[in-house]
């Protein structure tokens, strides 16, 4: 069974667009969507609605935007690398931002990974195909932590 990618992004249309390159790019993980930061830490923490979630089926990739609302993405990423259960997760910071200090601020607080969503359309297809081939095919995952 293959885990599932969680994409937190509150842009309907990119959320639209990285569901349709993943699907083309054969991808057999399915993508949980949450659409700002509250309702991504409630996934992770099986929290609120998901409060029935199988803590020990974590995600095999988050893509994460650092624009949303509720709590923003470099809030959730600290509070992912700040519990023992989800602090090896793969955080790719997927976002429109190009400021440096992001950036910085994304690796500090432990992202794996920073990509810029390109303007172009198909430079954004091409980019999260090869995201998502990379993170689910090449990339040696760490052992899950335990529950």
């Amino acid at each position: 069974m293959t885990r599932p990618i969680l994409l937190i992004e509150d842009n309907g249309d990119d959320e639209a667009l990285v569901r349709r390159v993943l699907s083309s790019a054969r991808l057999p993980n399915d993508v949980i969507v949450a659409h700002d930061g509250a309702e991504a830490l409630d996934y992770l923490f099986a929290l609120g609605d998901y409060r029935d979630r199988n803590l020990g089926e974590q995600p095999s990739l988050v893509l994460l935007d650092i624009s949303l609302p509720k709590v923003d993405g470099f809030e959730v990423l600290r509070q992912i690398r700040a519990d023992p259960l989800t602090k090896r997760l793969p955080v790719v910071v997927l976002t429109s931002s190009t400021e440096q200090k992001d950036v910085l601020t994304s690796y500090d607080v432990g992202a794996n990974s920073y990509v810029v969503k390109p303007s172009d359309l198909e430079k954004f297809l091409e980019a999260a195909k090869v995201l998502g081939r990379y993170w689910l095919q090449l990339n040696e995952p760490a052992p899950a932590a335990p529950c």
